[in-house]
């Protein structure tokens, strides 16, 4: 069937004048599933991820251009580099014609872990989420990473004769930069750090004597989820990195979860506990 021909120009209802003088914090576009491609000198990392672009809309506007929005996703995060995020998200304000812009995404990403006395070599997921938001003028980005490790309980070691109760702990990290480095700790760095909390990391594939050094290495070291949250954050403070931590037991001997968190910038004496 034959389109009818265009004689005039259709109307943009979004870029109408509002006249109830109501800013926006956000508006935009969530649940965008695209392919991402993550390079920063060390992770190579590929798949289909689910990404949200949103602008600031000014009191004085109707809407805003969601169709090039999702056309900066596909253009922009096909290949992403967090070390020039800066630049995306100020191209990304200005193509909106916005004050400023936020970015972000979530994507799997996978890192090689060796057995610890077999040394099978294997790959094991994290989950990734970049947020980048800012302007022409400044940007900051946060990083968040999120693994699993093992803990062993404290209590249950000290008054049991003999064994202890231990779980998988899932252990989050933000890290966020500013304009002078958005992205001051790599997403390796992150895995690293994350996965040495607790009583013992975990590995994607095991073989007997690993499971026998694994056990021991628990039991040698046990951890609350107290203390998980304060080691970390205190390798993040002695480098100066404006962090969060959220640490939750999947508890083995409980009908509930236990949880610890804490938020920490430099300069500052405020954290946020739970």
């Amino acid at each position: 069937m034959m389109l009818p021909e265009m004689t005039q120009a259709l109307p943009d209802i979004q870029n109408q004048q509002d006249p109830r003088g109501i800013a926006l914090d956000s508006v935009g576009v969530t649940g965008v599933r695209t392919p991402i491609r993550i390079t920063d000198g060390e992770v190579d990392a590929a798949g289909v991820g689910s990404a949200e672009f949103v602008v600031t809309l000014d009191s004085d506007r109707r809407g805003t251009h969601m169709s090039r929005m999702v056309e900066t996703i596909a253009a922009e995060l096909r290949e992403f580099d967090p070390r020039g995020a800066a630049a995306l998200v100020a191209g990304a304000a200005n193509r909106l014609g916005a004050a400023s812009a936020r970015i972000s995404f979530d994507l799997p990403v996978s890192f090689e872990v060796r057995a610890p006395v077999s040394d099978v070599l294997a790959w094991q997921a994290a989950d990734v989420n970049f947020s980048v938001e800012g302007s022409a003028e400044s940007a900051a980005m946060t990083t968040t990473l999120t693994t699993h490790v093992t803990s062993l309980c404290p209590c249950s070691k000290a008054i049991s004769d003999y064994g202890a109760h231990n779980q998988r702990s899932a252990v989050t990290l933000s890290i966020t930069g500013g304009q002078n480095d958005l992205y001051p700790l790599t997403l390796s760095e992150m895995f690293s750090l994350a996965r040495q909390v607790g009583s013992c990391p975990i590995y994607p594939v095991i073989k007997r004597p690993d499971e026998r050094w694994i056990t021991m290495e628990a039991y040698d070291h046990p951890a609350f989820v107290e203390d998980m949250v304060r080691e970390l954050s205190s390798t993040c403070r002695a480098r100066g990195l404006r962090h969060s931590i959220h640490v939750r037991n999947f508890e083995s001997i409980h009908s509930h979860d236990a949880i610890a968190s804490l938020s920490w910038a430099p300069n500052t004496s405020k954290q946020e506990t739970s």
